[in-house]
Order: structure tokens, then sequence, then C-alpha cells
């Protein structure tokens, strides 16, 4: 499922490629963002909360969410960052979902997708997003390095995501200031909180997440007494 998320990923890369240089110059020129790793840092448990209308293993989820609507809701409940899925394909996400739930709030908002290129970092800038996600296991160790030293140039906060051991290694090289352990196994879609608790004390970033099946406040408190 993976690979088949990754390329059709790359087919919307390459429409990119005719506006390069158009969205790497409104890149440039964009308001400041709003700190998602700021909001993070603050003391106790920080909630990132999701914005999605459907995933390849639930199924439909929200199809008819308002993401504006949602995120206030996110918001006066004491959510201190969104997570936006703006993958079409697979999770029928949009910048457009992103842009009108930001618009809508005064938290700041990540781009939830698969980046395979620095073309969808200067979208995701151009789109207003505050942060975006990159997958270890998405990408070569060094295109991972690449991706989050453009990111984070331009302006962009960074939230490396791992899945096993092999995977936290390389977020901590890459020296990611925020490393996100996924609960979930992308190659099967099953998650299991105990990935990570296993892995917490593996994770050498400032801020920790936990990321995947914490649909709780049982299983919030489990993940913040592994220490995220």
């Amino acid at each position: 499922m993976l690979e088949e998320i990754l390329q059709s990923t790359r087919q919307r890369v390459e429409a990119l490629r005719p506006a390069s240089a158009e969205l790497v110059a409104s890149a440039a020129s964009a308001p400041p963002t709003r700190g998602f790793a700021a909001a993070l840092a603050n003391d106790g448990l920080q909630i990132i909360a999701e914005i999605k209308r459907r995933s390849p293993s639930a199924g439909p989820i929200a199809p008819h969410i308002d993401p504006a609507v949602q995120a206030k809701l996110y918001e006066t409940g004491g959510a201190a960052a969104l997570s936006v899925l703006t993958e079409p394909h697979f999770f029928a996400g949009s910048l457009e979902d992103l842009q009108a739930a930001r618009a809508a709030v005064k938290i700041p908002v990540l781009r939830k997708d698969f980046i395979v290129d620095e073309l969808q970092l200067h979208q995701a800038r151009v789109a207003r997003a505050d942060a975006v996600l990159l997958i270890v296991a998405a990408l070569e160790e060094s295109a991972l390095r690449d991706l989050h030293d453009v990111a984070t140039g331009i302006g962009l906060d960074v939230l490396v995501e791992a899945h096993n051991l092999d995977e936290v290694e390389v977020a901590n090289r890459c020296g990611a200031a925020l490393i996100g352990v996924n609960n979930r196994d992308l190659h099967t879609f099953k998650t299991d909180l105990a990935t990570a608790e296993t892995l917490a004390s593996s994770v050498e970033s400032t801020i920790r997440v936990a990321e995947s099946g914490v649909s709780s406040p049982a299983g919030a408190s489990r993940m913040a007494a592994a220490g995220y």
C-alpha cells in the first residue's frame, strides 16, 4: 500500500514541475509561520488534532466534514496544533482543506502528506502550512536529510515519522527536533500503542510525538506516561 501511495504522489509532483519557479518564488514571500514545534513544547500533554476524511484502512471517516468548523472545535477543545490530510487519492484530502482549517484558527497546522520532493515543501509553504511530515519509510536517508534541510530553510517545522528502531535511528541522525513514532504500520495499516511505548527511550529529539491509534483519554494518558 505504501508504495502505491508513493507512486501516486510522484505523479502529483510531476504535475507541479511546470509551476516550480512560481512555487519557489511564492514560498519565499509567504508570511511567517505560527511555530508548530513551539506549540508542542509547552508543559503538559499537547494534542495534535487531525482532520481526515478517509483512510485506506478505515474507509470513509468524515467525508463531508467542514474543515473550518472542525478546526474551530478542536481549537476550542484545547488542541495545541492541527494535522490536516492533503493526500487526495487515498485519504480524500486537499490543500484547500488545510487552507480552510488554518484560516479558521490561530493554532499552527501541519500538512500531513507523503512528501517526496522539495516542490511539495514550497507548495506547503504557499498554502500557509506551518509544518510538514517527513516519513522515514518513504525516503532514502539522504533524501530525508535534504528535505528536512530545505523545509527548515524556508521556515517550516518538520515532524519526522518513524515506526521501528531502525527508522528512529535514521530520524535521530538527521537531527530532527520533532520525531513522531507512528503506532500504525504503513505496510499493513495495523495499529499498536505498544510501538510508541517500546521506542520512546530511543527517540533523541527534544519533542516526542506519538502518532496514530490514540482515540481516547486513556490512550493519550498511556502515551504521556511513556514520555510523549
